[in-house]
């Protein structure tokens, strides 16, 4: 009897101790990877160094759509900027991303994945231009131009047709003229009635009102400025594809992404899937800064 009694209370002493050290290592595991831990699928880092992650959003947003995808990475150890937008002409936006890459000393030196939404696809394959320490772009619902090509030839195409943007411009855009522009120059509001079922779809309705609300005007001249030389031609690309995009039709997203030689990944998602499906989106910028590695 004496020796069963004395082996219970040693054998609970075991158990606690494995419990406890079971516990933290969880615990650890958790602190290092709280990404998965959140979501319980998130990304994960297994590369060597991490780059840079840059995001550019697009029209009729600014840097706060970023938000969700930036707490994802962030929690992954990356450094993310998502540096603002001026939405003033292609050339200016591209020249403004240039310079914060290639004069900014926080970024000197190290390498980046440059990722573009919707109209920040087409200013990303401009700006990379010349930009030795950009190893990856990653297109999210995304225009991918070729040399000399516009968005707006892009979505006035056969492959655009149907988009929830195109028609008669009165009946999508509020336009405000511009102090001291070129003449016609003026930016261009998207109506507010544009953004639940078209640009924010997919959204909730009281989602859409604050972006609408929010919203950063996109310059007219934007629309029809060519695109330059495409850094997709020398740099490995990646796209995520809203399935249900209204803005740009999917048909055209896949068309541009598989010219480009992108990797693609298709998410059922409308235009704003950086919003909806941020976990989806940051694996894939995962998986472009790893193969930077």
């Amino acid at each position: 009897m004496e020796t069963t009694t004395t082996a219970r209370p040693a054998r609970l002493r075991i158990a606690v101790a494995v419990s406890l050290a079971l516990a933290g290592l969880l615990a650890a595991a958790i602190a290092d990877h709280p990404a998965q831990a959140a979501s319980g699928r998130g990304p994960h880092w297994v590369g060597g160094s991490r780059p840079v992650i840059v995001l550019e959003h697009g029209a009729w947003a600014d840097s706060s759509s970023w938000d969700r995808v930036i707490r994802i990475l962030a929690a992954e150890g990356f450094t993310v900027y998502a540096p603002p937008n001026p939405l003033q002409g292609l050339a200016t936006d591209a020249a403004y991303l240039h310079d914060f890459l290639t004069e900014n000393a926080a970024l000197a030196g190290k390498p980046v994945v440059l990722v573009g939404h919707s109209y920040g696809g087409a200013v990303i394959t401009d700006a990379a231009i010349g930009d030795p320490e950009v190893k990856a772009l990653v297109y999210v619902d995304a225009f991918i131009p070729a040399d000399g090509e516009s968005i707006g030839d892009l979505l006035g195409g056969p492959l655009g047709a149907g988009s929830c943007i195109g028609g008669n411009p009165s009946k999508v855009f509020n336009p405000v003229p511009i102090p001291g522009a070129p003449a016609g120059d003026v930016d261009l509001y998207l109506q507010p009635g544009k953004f639940h079922g078209c640009f924010a779809s997919g959204l909730s309705a009281s989602e859409a009102a604050t972006l609408a609300a929010t919203q950063r005007p996109l310059a007219s001249s934007a629309v029809t400025e060519a695109s330059g030389t495409p850094a997709w031609q020398t740099i490995p690309s990646w796209a995520v594809i809203g399935t249900a995009d209204k803005v740009i039709p999917p048909v055209l997203l896949t068309f541009m992404a598989q010219r480009a030689g992108a990797s693609i990944t298709d998410v059922d998602a409308g235009h704003l899937s950086l919003i909806s499906k941020a976990g989806a989106v940051a694996r894939v910028i995962v998986k472009a800064a790893a193969a930077t590695s």
